[in-house]
């Protein structure tokens, strides 16, 4: 593994040619990729097969450490070095309060800073854009794709999961009774089991899964990007920020970009292909004259091409959580303070394990709000920790647990717009937290199943009280307040350039991920999803990156998986749902 600051981080800063100044010649390549997120990763190393790739990314290379120390997102997700650091306007249900919206700005964008965390969603997720008119999504013929990304390690039905894939996938393996414990009183709730939600179903309780492997991040740059580096046909400029998208008539030939006080210009002579996620696509779209009209001439930007749909339908993952204080077990909280904190980072520097290897949650479950639920619509995960209430990225003092909640699939909905033509502002995000009914019926209920999970007798040697929002609150008033004091974003924005046929007056590009009436641009990043996953978004968003590099170079789409697993059963239901009240 190139350690960062090596030859490929090296390689990422090559000085750009002389002449690259905005009214000179400027270099030009087949494919430009704006972004080095999880999807611009993937993108330059497929494309580097076919023709030269140009990656723009506006961040520094990934020499930070806390990228590629697992437990390092805890830095990372506050540090304006490698973090936009975005945030939210308030909304009517979240107290008044402007919400944290970080986005990863280095190689391998928020796939570098996240919570590695690895989740596809429900098949469901998938068959419903197919339903919407997108030919090709279906999860029968996405699973290929999930297979192909991916290398499994650790048990999983082979019919699912890949084997020899970029990105190494493993279990959580720090034992801990809380965990277990957890998962016992779901299925003490009728909530099973599931030792691979990745796989058939997604349904149950299991161990969370993480692209780590020995101790390390195993980042969108390290999977694709530095392979794509070392066949000298990828070339990564970092610290270029894009301030507008370069068109001939209809047909886009280039990008604008600033670095060090200079304008440049770099040109494609194939395509021109923006992956700059859910906040920034968007608004270079905006930036570029792409978008609604009126609000283009808002922001003093001519029109280039009226498209109504750039910046709508953005949604994201409402996080809220119940937090109880634990005793007899050791918590996260324990084991990141002094003395247990430096045996932590011997056993880390000498073997790779130990709690410096863990994402922000070891537990996924996945169930329904009620019976009648057809698909599930509620996520829980579990944490032996709890955080700090001013800033989730920071744990508590006191030993405890949290169980976070969120609803799958929300249909609330906001927008990203770009504030004015200068690419330094940040643009406005509204995501519009729970502002449909169902959001908060189903958030409320996922928040009395949390509960009852960590009152049920499997957690009884353990639990002592709770602390957030205390057991006091009882009534669906009482819920909502607490919610709009402490709620969070769960990092999932996605929907901001939806994909979906041209008779939707909303989507932005097609089926092929072209934007609908230019030439010569697509859209690849979590923007184009049309719906919700019932999951964090990295995992599709690389699958996504992986159909698309065979839809631009043209190569056949590989057969379906049959039978598609959406046809997997899901166990009864128990005590689990609607039954699980306080």
């Amino acid at each position: 593994m190139t350690q960062p600051g090596g030859d490929c981080a090296g390689r990422a800063l090559a000085p750009l040619s002389p002449g690259a100044a905005e009214g000179g010649v400027g270099e030009s390549f087949d494919y430009l990729i704006v972004g080095a997120g999880s999807a611009g990763c993937v993108l330059a190393r497929r494309l580097a097969e076919a023709g030269t790739v140009c990656v723009l990314e506006a961040g520094p290379p990934d020499r930070n450490p806390f990228i590629h120390i697992p437990a390092g997102f805890m830095k990372t997700a506050v540090d304006p070095g490698v973090n936009w650091l975005y945030s939210a306007e308030a909304g009517p249900w979240t107290g008044g309060r402007r919400i944290a919206q970080p986005r990863g700005k280095t190689l391998g964008g928020s796939g570098s800073i996240n919570g590695h965390i690895v989740n596809r969603g429900q098949a469901a997720d998938f068959d419903l854009w197919a339903r919407r008119g997108n030919r090709g999504w279906s999860y029968a013929e996405l699973l290929p794709y999930f297979k192909r990304l991916e290398c499994r390690i650790g048990a999983g039905d082979d019919t699912y999961r890949g084997r020899d894939g970029p990105l190494k996938v493993t279990d959580c393996d720090w034992p801990n009774p809380l965990v277990d414990a957890f998962i016992e009183g779901a299925a003490f709730l009728g909530i099973p089991r599931n030792p691979d939600y990745n796989g058939a179903r997604q349904s149950g309780a299991g161990i969370a899964q993480r692209a780590v492997w020995k101790g390390r991040r195993i980042s969108p740059a390290v999977a694709w990007l530095r392979p794509a580096l070392a066949t000298g046909r990828v070339k990564a400029v970092t610290g270029a920020l894009v301030d507008r998208l370069l068109f001939d008539g209809r047909r886009a030939v280039g990008a604008v970009w600033l670095r060090g006080g200079a304008r440049r210009r770099t040109f494609a002579r194939r395509e021109v292909i923006l992956a700059a996620g859910a906040f920034n696509s968007p608004q270079l779209l905006h930036r570029s004259g792409v978008g609604p009209a009126r609000h283009l001439a808002a922001i003093g930007v001519d029109l280039a091409h009226a498209l109504a749909g750039v910046g709508e339908n953005l949604r994201d993952h409402c996080y809220a959580s119940v937090v109880a204080r634990t005793r007899n077990a050791p918590t996260l909280n324990r084991r990141t303070r002094c003395p247990a904190l430096l045996a932590e980072i011997a056993r880390y520097a000498v073997a790779g394990k130990g709690v410096l290897t863990l994402p922000p949650s070891l537990v996924y479950l996945s169930w329904r709000s009620r019976p009648s639920v057809e698909d599930d619509d509620v996520q829980i995960a579990f944490a032996p920790g709890s955080y700090d209430p001013q800033g989730r990225a920071k744990l508590d003092r006191l030993p405890a647990m949290t169980a976070g909640v969120w609803q799958h699939r929300p249909e609330s909905s906001g927008h990203v717009r770009a504030r004015s033509p200068d690419p330094r502002e940040p643009p406005e995000i509204q995501p519009n937290y729970l502002v449909a009914e169902n959001d908060r019926r189903v958030l409320l209920a996922g928040l009395r199943l949390a509960r009852a999970i960590l009152r049920s007798p499997p957690l009884a040697p353990y639990y002592d009280f709770e602390l957030h929002p205390g057991i006091d609150c009882q009534s669906d008033d009482r819920w909502l307040a607490a919610v709009g004091a402490s709620c969070g974003t769960t990092y999932h924005p996605m929907g901001s350039c939806r994909m979906g046929p041209q008779s939707d007056p909303m989507a932005v590009v097609s089926d092929q991920l072209k934007v609908h009436g230019l030439e010569r641009l697509r859209v690849v990043d979590a923007s184009i999803m049309p719906t919700m996953p019932s999951a964090n978004l990295q995992a599709a968003t690389l699958a996504i990156a992986e159909k698309a590099a065979d839809m631009i170079l043209d190569r056949p789409a590989p057969a379906p998986i049959d039978p598609p697993p959406a046809g997997a059963q899901r166990p009864a239901g128990g005590r689990g749902g609607a039954a699980a009240q306080d």
